[in-house]
């Protein structure tokens, strides 16, 4: 499946470096990383993609091994391999997928908030399917959308990701495929069995919010084992959404992995 792709890079063309490639997390899309792609695309070509069932990508059945492939295959449309893989939680077990799958793929990696293994999204399963049973009114306008979600989801930031999922006004609908996330929850949330010897042996760095609970020192033998060369980095002040809580201290993290040479030559 061909991912629907946002683009962007030097002016002056500079393809020295190899591409640096984001992908996001459950209910996201690839505009959360715009920030960071329009601040590293001063330098390197970037690409942020939307994962299936997500923004302007096919939809279908989910697992991480199906999704690895939906990259590989969309970064060899566009000539966008090896690459500096980026992913956030969904996105990050992505990534490490990719990079067990296709190791020859992926130059380097960055995975934000999330450990190789079964464990996250409890509270988005529940979520997947009281949204998919919620029914659509004939309208809604943004205020009439936030009452609408509102009657499943509390918390206000998780009410505006998901507004950025609908499409309002006149006969409303879901931009994602609602009902095949929903499916594919068990899936999501676990990890699939790892052949015994696969192993990812170039530079990933781990990054963890501090008040965050995605990874714990249980995960670590499972992060050294397939991943044996990983740093981890924790920003204390961030939860889960590392990225977008505490920008300029992931960035710097980021620059600095780059910086000591695993952004490297192309």
């Amino acid at each position: 499946m061909l991912l629907n792709t946002i683009e962007r890079g030097p002016e002056n063309g500079d393809l020295s470096h190899p591409p640096v490639v984001f992908l996001h997390g459950l209910f996201g899309q690839a505009r959360n990383f715009g920030f960071f792609q329009r601040r590293m695309a001063a330098t390197r070509r970037t690409l942020a993609l939307d994962l299936r069932n997500h923004g302007g990508s096919p939809h279908g059945m989910m697992d991480y091994p199906t999704m690895a492939m939906d990259v590989h295959e969309t970064l060899v449309a566009h000539s966008a391999l090896p690459a500096m893989v980026i992913g956030h939680s969904m996105g990050g077990k992505t990534a490490m997928m990719l990079a067990l799958n296709h190791p020859n793929a992926v130059h380097s990696l960055i995975v934000a908030d999330i450990a190789p293994g079964e464990g996250g999204f409890a509270q988005s399963r529940q979520l997947a399917h009281d949204l998919a049973a919620l029914p659509l009114p004939d309208y809604l306008d943004r205020a009439g959308a936030e009452a609408w979600l509102g009657q499943v989801i509390t918390d206000p930031p998780v009410r505006d990701l998901m507004l950025m999922n609908l499409e309002l006004g006149e006969k409303p609908r879901w931009r994602i495929g609602l009902q095949q996330i929903a499916a594919s929850m068990s899936a999501i949330i676990g990890w699939p069995p790892i052949v015994p010897g696969v192993h990812y042996n170039g530079p990933t760095l781990f990054i963890a919010g501090g008040n965050s609970r995605y990874i714990q020192p249980a995960s670590y033998p499972a992060m050294r084992r397939l991943f044996p060369h990983y740093r981890l980095e924790t920003i204390r002040e961030a939860g889960h959404w590392v990225h977008a809580q505490a920008p300029a201290a992931f960035l710097a993290l980021v620059q600095g992995f780059m910086d000591s040479g695993h952004g490297g030559e192309a």
